[in-house]
């Protein structure tokens, strides 16, 4: 179990709207971001990023559940995602697993999550959502 793995997802987990300038404590300045939805290179357009995702949902919140170092510098967290937004699901918690894998030497240098954006996004959107729905079900 690796340290720097708990103390990274500890220190993700407390930021918010009115902290993201702890970004830089966790990330170099030219941290590579991916996610299904973006990709980010360097500390300036990451925390524009961080900052548009809270400042469209009314609850975010990280719960890590294994950490995993796989080798020197390199890790896996995987987590659980909860949020809130006012246009999707009618408000309602919202919960998207995922996983992070992470590279680092003093601080994380390259950053990639994985998770299922339709879970996340697409299936709560109310014509898109529908579609999603009836596709699964045809192809299940």
């Amino acid at each position: 179990m690796s340290e720097f793995l708990r103390r990274f997802a500890q220190q993700f987990s407390d930021l918010n709207k009115d902290n993201l300038q702890r970004l830089n404590q966790l990330y170099t300045h030219d941290v590579q971001f991916t996610d299904p939805l973006h990709e980010v290179q360097g500390l300036v357009q990451l925390r524009s990023y961080f900052e548009e995702l809270y400042a469209n949902v009314s609850e975010l919140r990280f719960d890590f559940h294994s950490f995993d170092q796989i080798g020197e510098g390199e890790g896996y967290l995987r987590w659980v995602m909860s949020y809130r937004h006012p246009r999707l699901a009618g408000g309602q918690l919202i919960r998207v697993d995922g996983c992070s894998h992470l590279l680092w030497r003093d601080k994380v240098y390259r950053h990639r999550d994985y998770f299922d954006a339709g879970a996340l996004l697409y299936e709560h959107l109310p014509v898109l959502g529908r579609a999603i729905a009836w596709l699964k079900r045809r192809m299940g």
